[in-house]
């Protein structure tokens, strides 16, 4: 599976888990945050937690203190489940969280690993779970450029994350449209023209010099403040890989660093447009085999579930806006088992609704609900299994939402028809 394609999934679960976290609040300072990097030793942070534990026993409410304290320890028993720290870092978060309405308050516990390493170690004590750090890995670590061109001058520059570095100036040599006297009108403005044609391929150099070597280079953002920008990009100038990489063409006011951070106001959206464009391609394939019939797709729990356990299934598309578990079903006195798909609301009612309910297999009324996981991630699963690649596709599109109100949010792209 591609980094790319592993990233989608990652993201995803780190940004769902990010978002279950930001609603946590403790009564008090009883929420722990701990981030250890790689290559941090587990024996150093599990002896950091005891003497925290030591510094917890002065906290004067003897609720907190107890809170605290067990929250210490739970961090310490899935610290103690590693034999050292993962690759990329280890974050656990722990804390007594009040309960709806309860009036009573749970120890709960996340481990996260990180979609890539983290280099801060940290241990903080709350009323709140420190997850600022995890949310900066979900902002686009791969790097675009900025083309900023009038007649006058041009900048160049380029954007990975929120790091912004201005590589280049160029300027033009170009003179201004009100000609020299004495100089016929024709000849000043052949004379200009080809000045701004020798402009123009001294400046397609230099993005090349600049673009070419980046080897996650993503996109290519043209800029400038009049026609100039249209002119540069209709000709031979750029290289054909970065014309091809061209994502948008927009209007500043600027050439300078001021038009740069108009670019940069604007570059979220544009940023955002790109993974849109990498999922309406992939939806456009799958609506494409649709449309022909050619049998290299399907779509729907069962089918989609049918495929992937066969090994066909190449990529996986599934919704953001799945809100449905799987459910499993034992009965506790035969062990018999059944599986049940539904929506996240309908579990409660449902768990109810086995109460009394004899058992297909024994008749005893014992079953229960033994196990429940997020449909994503059960097929998440399933995906692993068959070396599928998985793509999580956006409600925020026209296709994203075709993808969910008509395809009921699963379909997969295969990698060759089954056999019916």
């Amino acid at each position: 599976m591609s980094d790319r394609k592993k990233t989608s999934l990652e993201l995803f679960r780190l940004r769902k888990t990010l978002s279950i976290l930001a609603s946590k609040e403790g009564r008090g300072t009883e929420l722990i945050s701990l981030y250890a990097p790689p290559g941090k030793q587990i024996s150093d942070v599990i002896n950091m937690l005891r003497d925290e534990y030591g510094t917890a026993s002065n906290i004067k409410s003897t609720t907190t203190r107890k809170n605290v304290q067990d929250a210490i320890v739970k961090v310490q028993q899935r610290l103690k489940l590693f034999k050292e720290v993962p690759e990329k870092g280890l974050v656990i978060f722990c804390g007594a969280v009040p309960q709806n309405g309860a009036g009573s308050e749970k120890i709960e516990t996340y481990v996260i690993i990180p979609p890539e390493p983290i280099n801060i170690y940290l241990y903080r004590c709350d009323a709140r779970f420190h997850t600022e750090h995890l949310q900066e890995l979900l902002r686009e670590k791969e790097t675009y450029g900025i083309l900023l061109i009038d007649s006058s001058a041009s900048t160049l520059a380029t954007i990975q994350g929120r790091r912004l570095e201005i590589v280049r100036k160029v300027t033009s040599g170009v003179p201004g449209k009100t000609r020299a006297g004495g100089q016929s009108a024709r000849r000043y403005e052949r004379l200009r023209e080809m000045r701004l044609q020798e402009y123009f391929r001294r400046l397609g150099e230099h993005a090349s010099d600049i673009f070419l070597p980046i080897e996650n280079f993503k996109g290519l953002i043209i800029a400038g403040p009049g026609p100039t920008k249209y002119d540069f990009e209709k000709g031979e100038y750029l290289n054909y890989m970065l014309k091809e990489k061209i994502i948008d063409m927009i209007d500043t006011g600027y050439v300078d660093e001021q038009g740069v951070k108009e670019v940069m106001d604007k570059a979220p959206e544009i940023m955002r447009k790109i993974r849109y464009i990498e999922e309406k391609q992939l939806m456009q394939q799958f609506l494409y085999e649709i449309g022909h019939d050619t049998g290299m797709v399907t779509y729907g729990e069962e089918e989609v579930r049918k495929t992937l356990e066969a090994g066909s299934v190449r990529t996986l598309l599934l919704s953001d806006g799945l809100d449905i578990v799987r459910v499993k079903v034992k009965c506790s006195a035969c062990g018999y088992e059944e599986q049940h798909t539904m929506k996240n609301q309908m579990l409660t009612s449902f768990e109810q609704g086995l109460s009394g309910k004899p058992c297909p297999k024994c008749k005893a009324p014992a079953l229960g609900i033994a196990e429940t996981q997020d449909l994503i991630e059960n097929f998440a699963q399933l995906a692993e299994y068959a070396n599928t690649e998985v793509e999580i596709i956006s409600g925020e599109t026209e296709e994203g939402q075709m993808l969910k109100n008509s395809f009921g949010g699963i379909a997969a792209i295969l990698r060759f028809r089954l056999q019916t």
